[in-house]
């Protein structure tokens, strides 16, 4: 595979997932770890990423706003969060993850509405802020210094004595057999956290992120109430999902 190619597909991995670990680079392209290290200090010098330890991290992901130029498919997640705003109602106690899905519903929000919301995500708290009628709690713990998302015993204590009336669950990893999946074990462990103290789980997902696993499971299908992607609710690439999830948006 010629490097130009091999960069490509290191770019589209990581705009997709936002952050990827070097050795799952080497295995899906079958090169060695070094030359996926090189690959990606070099895009790293070309600042079409940001190379971390052991990875690399898209700049949208990084970014606090999601008007960034940056942020991958933000057609396709417009779509998502004009679907997702649409299960919001007034006096509602809302959870959300981070992701630039996430930050889009955010920015969707109805102005006039009331709501509470607790996050883990710095940046989704960030956004938040600019919502007057919006009670924001930032479940704080330790934080990722790239995810900008707190973890830890703290995060999950904290998230044991509420029970929120809907959790919007940023998607990193989603198939059909595997259920959802993610490659940081603590962020994993905060998300069961969170499906186990809301009374609804939306998952939220562009369809790019459909038919994909990573090593860590979060929760299987039929823990989920609604997936909204941005295709069609009977496009023929949700057809997998339908026996595990009754609402797909």
């Amino acid at each position: 595979m010629l490097k130009e190619e091999r960069h490509r597909l290191i770019l589209e991995q990581v705009h997709l997932h936002n952050r990827v670990l070097l050795t799952d680079l080497a295995e899906s392209l079958d090169v060695s770890v070094d030359t996926i290290r090189r690959d990606v200090k070099e895009l790293d010098h070309q600042k079409k990423l940001n190379k971390v330890h052991g990875g690399a991290i898209s700049h949208g992901f990084l970014s606090n706003s999601s008007l960034s130029q940056d942020v991958y498919l933000q057609p396709e997640k417009q779509v998502i969060a004009k679907k997702a705003v649409d299960l919001l109602k007034e006096g509602q106690v809302i959870l959300m993850s981070g992701g630039t899905t996430n930050i889009e519903l955010v920015r969707n929000f109805p102005r006039k509405f009331s709501l509470t919301v607790f996050t883990p995500s710095l940046q989704v708290a960030n956004q938040l802020m600019d919502f007057p009628n919006i009670e924001v709690i930032f479940v704080g713990g330790k934080l990722l210094s790239e995810a900008k998302f707190a973890v830890g015993g703290m995060v999950i204590n904290l998230l044991s004595q509420i029970k929120v009336d809907i959790c919007f669950l940023g998607t990193g990893y989603l198939d059909s057999v595997q259920g959802l999946t993610e490659f940081d074990w603590e962020v994993v462990q905060v998300k069961k956290a969170m499906i186990a103290s809301s009374k609804k789980l939306v998952l939220l997902t562009v369809s790019n992120k459909l038919n994909s696993v990573q090593r860590y499971k979060t929760c299987d299908l039929n823990a989920v109430d609604v997936l909204i992607t941005e295709l069609p609710n009977t496009a023929p690439k949700l057809d997998p999902f339908r026996e595990f999830i009754s609402e797909i948006l």
